[in-house]
């Protein structure tokens, strides 16, 4: 499954790639965001490995970040595993001009895990995109209410 979501954020690409790559700002617009343990590598660099875990209802999630190729502030990519699912993620930051960036992330699950989440995939498709279209427009909100 392959889907993509975009805003256009009225901010300087700079600025909005400074909120994106620092790890205080995620809880601002990842709702539901815990905490990021560094595994290996350079951490925020090409081939980094992190845990991630997320609030989700009474569960505590836990996510395993692989960053495949940061080349911020053009894009930033990189792979995620869940016990249930994987998937990978590219983000780009195009200017469109001095004061507005448009950000656009492509989202692709290359696995399905379980009898539960293979329904969700079946029967509820558009729940993957709306939540993360959701976290976007957190960001993009987040983003524009700073100085």
């Amino acid at each position: 499954m392959k889907f993509s979501c975009s805003v256009t954020i009225n901010k300087h690409r700079k600025s909005i790639v400074d909120f994106f790559s620092n790890l205080k700002y995620l809880k601002d617009y990842q709702e539901g965001f815990i905490r990021k343990v560094h595994i290996s590598g350079e951490e925020g660099q090409t081939g980094a490995v992190s845990k991630m875990y997320y609030k989700m209802g009474k569960a505590e999630i836990e996510l395993t970040e692989t960053i495949t190729d940061n080349s911020l502030p053009d894009y930033f990519a990189g792979q995620n595993h869940h016990k249930h699912t994987d998937n990978t993620m590219l983000c780009t930051f195009k200017e469109l001009d001095s004061n507005s960036t448009k950000c656009n992330w492509e989202i692709e699950y290359t696995a399905f895990r379980g009898f539960v989440i293979n329904v969700m995939k079946t029967f509820f498709p558009s729940m993957f995109k709306k939540q993360v279209q959701k976290w976007l427009q957190n960001f993009e909100t987040f983003v524009e209410k700073q100085d």
